[in-house]
């Protein structure tokens, strides 16, 4: 199926591992032209090098920068110019118990997941309402709406981003602009598989034994499996292109079931 996204200029906030690199190839393959983003040049250097080797043909590059960091971000900005497609997926993810989390960590958080977005989506929407086209997409997480009680900061982080993405939708009238949210489930992304690995071995027990525990504890997934980053990004793919014109200031699920109660 044609998506009808060849040749349109999209950016993936924090993209060089996990779901922002499978969604950066996922465009990649539609023929988007994209440009991808982490905090290393290193890495990212890396990252675009698999990428072309990944996608014959691929037109992609990348950029260095740390958007938790406004002067960063704005830098940033001027080298990417105008994109069609904007997906704001960069964020912390930390597992760390409420009385334990500093001011600190909150404001870290907020920088990260938050305002990246609102920072990236304030300088490139305006432009994408002027041509009357566009879509900014923000990777949310059913966190967000089921805040886990060992990562309060993080789940507030994925609320607001609900947020956002709702009253920039509200812009949007009239166009063919559309901003959506796309709702997560357990992903078994870079993050989350160090997070599992530190975590095993804290308990000194193997890695697959303690990622098939944590599933087998989640009787709430209809999945009864962890969402492969691929998954999320073949629903931003949809979200990417004009087949989606009709979903607008919507939060998609894509999270295996983990909000439908299983008896």
């Amino acid at each position: 199926m044609d998506l009808g996204i060849a040749g349109r200029r999209a950016f993936v906030s924090g993209s060089t591992q996990g779901i922002g690199y499978a969604i950066a190839r996922a465009l990649l393959e539609e023929g988007a032209v994209v440009t991808i983003n982490g905090r290393s040049e290193a890495r990212v250097a890396q990252a675009v090098a698999g990428l072309r080797t990944a996608i014959a043909g691929a037109r992609v590059d990348g950029v260095a920068a740390d958007l938790s960091d406004g002067a960063e971000t704005t830098e940033l900005i001027g080298r990417i110019g105008d994109v069609d497609i904007l997906v704001n997926n960069v964020g912390l993810f930390e597992v760390k118990p409420f009385g334990e989390t500093t001011d600190e960590d909150w404001q870290r958080f907020f920088d990260a997941n938050v305002m990246s977005g609102v920072r990236l989506s304030r300088h490139l929407l305006p432009g994408m309402l002027s041509r009357g086209d566009g879509r900014v997409i923000f990777i949310s997480s059913e966190s967000g709406v089921n805040v886990p009680a060992d990562m309060v900061h993080y789940g507030m982080t994925k609320a607001a981003m609900l947020a956002v993405a709702n009253g920039l939708a509200k812009l949007t009238a009239g166009t063919a602009v559309t901003v959506n949210t796309v709702l997560g489930g357990p992903t078994y992304s870079d993050g989350v598989r160090q997070t599992v690995a530190q975590l095993a071995s804290a308990q000194a027990v193997g890695e697959a034994d303690f990622k098939a525990a944590i599933i087998g504890q989640n009787r709430t997934s209809l999945l009864q499996r962890f969402i492969e980053p691929d998954e999320i990004a073949d629903l931003v793919r949809y979200l990417a292109s004009p087949r989606s014109a009709a979903t607008n200031g919507a939060a998609l699920r894509a999270d295996g079931g983990v909000l439908t109660t299983v008896l």
